[in-house]
């Protein structure tokens, strides 16, 4: 979340950035509920403090055996508790209109960050790598996994619903592979990977500012007031929540594997051929705390974005990175890219990875800070990146490295991870 105070001298700009992400936001009701709340504080804490004298004057009072006086502040104390009581009431409503209004407050966005409504705006800032040319009509990744016998859509819906798939053989080495290749260069290049838990209290997805816009995409368990994450970025934001952080070594590097699951609401009739929107996936992501520096933030952007850059190349993958427009952003991004990976069957990129950069958004809601060179303490900034995910990027796989005689290329990087096989043979 912003600072009420900034927000207060800033009304325009956060305005602004309301506006650019297409999003409801009322900053005068905001800091009208702010001053009846700091009124109300100030009155109670009056007449606390009153009651608090005159409880302890009527214990001298009964000491000095001076009875009458000692009942006449009693009734007094009696009266104020009947005020505090009703005082009180409205405060917390007040409290908790302004808790509400603050989490719906979106995050600024960055001055290069392109304008525009949706993904249709996004900026493409290069492409790598040579788009597949074939010399026969090449097959989707449905027709190729079936194929194969490596993915059994039917079955995954017989058992539990659309949008549900098994991967067999092959089709789970390979979902697996890609993300042990991303553990492996994270680790390499100094990230402590973790496993995180799948089923977190609603304060962890608040915290990590997916709520409360992000409720109709996950899943509630509401017998044990848990919520299934959708990305292992919130535990690992929440991992330091409440703490202060050591950042004198540098930027403190996280990374997670972890199972994902997502409702995909609102996404009926879009992307739902396949692998590409599933209700439950697998997730290697990045998060990065770093120091309350807008330059060091963009550096640590280009790094993470930079690592899945890397994992493609070794997935020998043509890709494209794209600046993400003001409309397709998520309200607690300061600036966000998107990698898109070229699917032959789509004749298109489609987008595999995402980076963002949020500032200290997340660490005010998170408390996280830290200690600066002159010992104060400071809110983090945080970012993060999805450095595969999978099935999905099974789909690229699949599509672009597909043979003439039907089976599949296993790229260079995988293969240790695939027993050694070079190519899934053809059925």
């Amino acid at each position: 979340m912003l600072d009420i105070k900034w927000i207060r001298n800033h009304q325009e700009q956060v305005k602004a950035a309301a506006k650019q992400k297409g999003m409801a936001c009322h900053v005068e009701e905001l800091l009208l509920i702010d001053d009846k709340k700091k009124e109300l504080l100030g009155r109670v804490d009056k007449l606390r403090t009153e009651r608090n004298r005159a409880s302890d004057q009527i214990g001298a009072l009964l000491t000095q055996k001076r009875r009458a006086e000692a009942e006449q502040l009693k009734e007094q104390v009696r009266g104020t508790n009947q005020i505090l009581v009703k005082l009180e009431a409205e405060l917390t409503t007040y409290m908790q209109r302004y808790d509400a209004l603050m989490l719906k407050v979106p995050n600024l966005v960055s001055p290069d960050t392109p304008f525009g409504e949706s993904d249709l705006d996004n900026v493409e800032l290069r492409r790598v790598g040579e788009k597949p040319t074939f010399t026969f009509e090449p097959l989707d990744h449905v027709q190729l996994g079936e194929g194969l016998g490596i993915i059994d859509f039917a079955r995954g819906v017989k058992v539990a619903g659309s949008r549900n798939y098994y991967l067999k053989g092959m089709g789970l080495y390979l979902h697996r592979a890609v993300q042990q290749l991303a553990i492996d260069l994270l680790t390499d290049r100094g990230f402590t990977v973790m496993d995180v838990p799948l089923m977190v209290r609603e304060e962890t997805l608040l915290n990590a500012a997916f709520f409360p816009a992000g409720r109709d995409q996950t899943y509630e368990l509401s017998e044990d007031n848990a919520w299934l994450v959708g990305t292992s970025e919130g535990p690992l934001v929440s991992y330091y929540a409440g703490e202060v952080v050591d950042l004198s070594q540098g930027p403190i590097q996280l990374a997670a594997v972890s199972n994902c699951f997502r409702k995909e609401a609102g996404s009926a009739g879009r992307d739902v051929r396949g692998l590409y929107r599933v209700h439950q996936f697998a997730k290697v992501e990045q998060v990065i705390l770093c120091e309350n520096d807008t330059e060091e933030a963009e550096r640590q952007l280009h790094s993470i974005t930079q690592n899945a850059e890397d994992l493609l190349a070794q997935l020998e993958l043509p890709y494209r990175v794209v600046a993400v427009c003001t409309g397709d952003m998520g309200a607690k991004n300061y600036k966000q890219f998107d990698i898109e990976t070229w699917m032959p069957s789509r004749q298109a990129y489609g987008e595999t990875h995402s980076s963002s950069s949020l500032l200290d958004f997340q660490a005010r809601r998170s408390n996280l800070r830290y200690r600066d060179k002159n010992g104060e303490l400071r809110y983090c900034y945080t970012l993060n990146n999805t450095a595969v995910a999978s099935p999905r990027i099974l789909i690229p796989l699949l599509e672009n490295h597909q043979q003439a005689n039907g089976s599949i290329y296993i790229p260079h990087a995988l293969r240790p991870y695939m027993r050694g096989l070079e190519a899934i043979p053809a059925p």
